[in-house]
């Protein structure tokens, strides 16, 4: 870390756009029967919402249910970490020519399951930060107690 740098930055929408789409496994979480629950899913970016293929189980119903998620993707590099956080509203893509379009997508399953539910997610907030890695401050900004 540069001495000068400050080891958490809030970045832009458009940097954690970018983000999202240099990606393709997140984590959504939902809340079904009043307890949240967090999956792996892969996704694509498309325009500005989040893509991703289902099977019938808690995770869709949890997202059918409250009609809203959270969303996670996180990464790093040698000097820095992200985190990408995206909360919004959720809906399956049912109309034929939307749906033809989210067809289209590279979006397959990840894992060899039949996962025909198309899911959108769109953004209400999102927030991106970059983490500049370092040594830990000894102090944490503190003078040490006499012994």
């Amino acid at each position: 870390m540069v001495a000068t740098e400050s080891p958490v930055t809030v970045l832009n929408e458009t940097r954690a756009w970018d983000l999202l789409a240099g990606q393709q496994i997140g984590r959504i979480v939902v809340v079904d029967d009043g307890v949240p629950e967090i999956f792996p899913i892969n996704y694509v970016v498309d325009g500005e919402s989040i893509v991703f293929r289902t099977a019938a189980g808690t995770k869709l119903d949890g997202v059918l249910k409250e009609g809203r998620c959270a969303f996670e993707i996180d990464t790093w590099d040698v000097d820095h970490g992200y985190s990408v956080v995206l909360r919004g509203s959720v809906a399956p893509v049912t109309e034929a020519s939307a749906l033809a379009q989210v067809e289209a997508l590279p979006l397959k399953p990840w894992v060899p399951t039949v996962k025909t539910i198309f899911v959108r997610i769109l953004p209400d907030d999102l927030s991106a930060r970059r983490f500049a890695f370092g040594a830990d401050p000894t102090n944490f900004g503190t003078e040490p107690e006499d012994r």
